[in-house]
């Protein structure tokens, strides 16, 4: 058990490799007050040893690494991606704060993964990748029954726009190659937005191009073209256009077939600002319960519960300053204050 995360701080054209067992769930949270904050926080946590950090051995993969955090202070550049967003409300109210506390930085969502962080380093998007590591499968689809989790929009031959919602990510999508096309019913109506997706898809048939964007990543994105599934269906012979974290050029092509709402990040913020004083988790109380007998069972199986060592260490948050804490309340109040958020 756990959440995983890396972490790179680059400085002086030299940088360090970080890891904590607990972190990833608020990757976001401990780079909110700022550059200062967040360099103290990654470097409180364990450095991987300087001899293992351009080995993948001294990383974690896509599938362990849940969370994680780049700090170039020689580009200013800070990439980040975890799972402390569960909606695209509360992606965008990350994003506007980071944007806000670091300013005159690139602040960018990391789609590929702790991918993104490898290419910066100059590494490579598939340093810790082996091949054929992405899932592939058949193509599938099927009607959401509630929120839609991600649009899709073909252009035709003709130049017609038609619309679909799907209730899979946009990368448990893209698994199943362009196959996905042959299962989208004709006469379907366009779908309906009551709150944002997470991603979309926008297939134009004429041009044989695929714009995505996702507010969840997509390990391998960029290796395109992304492998066949069992039945060869891949995506060769198709150019991807890319939007990272950017549904308005996937709006702008859906020719009025699907309407984006303008949802308000209000509610996510302020209860983002509710939480973002929580201290991280106690490892010691989640080991204990995690090492209970299971419901209904004395314990005399005579199975003995063993902790992974890197479990036991706390991840240590960033501590801001009195002064840290009253910057990053006026971009709360700032953007939680009708007509200020733009100032």
């Amino acid at each position: 058990m756990g959440a995983r995360a890396n972490y790179v701080v680059v400085r002086g054209g030299t940088w360090t490799l970080h890891h904590s067992h607990w972190g990833a769930n608020r990757v976001a949270t401990d780079l909110a007050y700022g550059p200062a904050a967040a360099i103290r926080c990654v470097r409180a946590n364990p450095q991987v040893d300087a001899d293992r950090r351009t080995s993948p051995e001294g990383w974690l993969d896509d599938v362990w690494c849940e969370g994680a955090a780049l700090v170039d202070t020689d580009r200013r550049v800070l990439l980040w991606f975890s799972g402390e967003a569960y909606s695209w409300a509360e992606h965008a109210a990350h994003r506007a704060v980071l944007e806000r506390t670091w300013p005159g930085w690139e602040v960018r969502w990391a789609c590929d993964g702790i991918g993104d962080l490898h290419a910066h380093l100059g590494l490579g998007h598939g340093f810790v990748r082996e091949p054929g590591f992405r899932e592939t499968g058949p193509p599938y689809w099927r009607q959401p029954e509630g929120d839609i989790t991600t649009v899709l929009t073909v252009r035709g031959p003709d130049g017609e726009v038609r619309a679909w919602g799907s209730g899979y990510e946009a990368d448990e999508e893209l698994s199943g190659g362009p196959g996905l096309l042959a299962l989208l019913p004709d006469g379907t109506p366009p779908p309906v937005l009551t709150a944002m997706p997470n991603g979309g898809l926008h297939f134009d048939l004429p041009t044989r191009t695929l714009g995505v964007w996702t507010v969840r990543t997509v390990p391998g994105i960029h290796d395109w073209p992304l492998p066949a599934g069992p039945d060869g269906d891949g995506w060769d012979g198709w150019r991807l256009d890319f939007w990272g974290d950017d549904h308005r050029p996937h709006a702008a092509r859906a020719a009025g077939r699907v309407t984006f709402p303008d949802v308000d990040p209000r509610p996510a913020l302020a209860d983002w600002r509710r939480h973002i004083g929580d201290p991280p988790p106690d490892p010691a109380a989640l080991l204990d319960l995690a090492s209970r007998p299971p419901h209904g069972s004395d314990g005399s199986d005579g199975l003995t519960a063993v902790a992974n060592p890197a479990a036991t260490v706390a991840h240590e948050g960033p501590d801001p300053t009195p002064a840290e804490r009253t910057a990053l309340g006026a971009v709360f109040d700032a953007l939680l204050t009708p007509g200020l958020s733009d100032t």
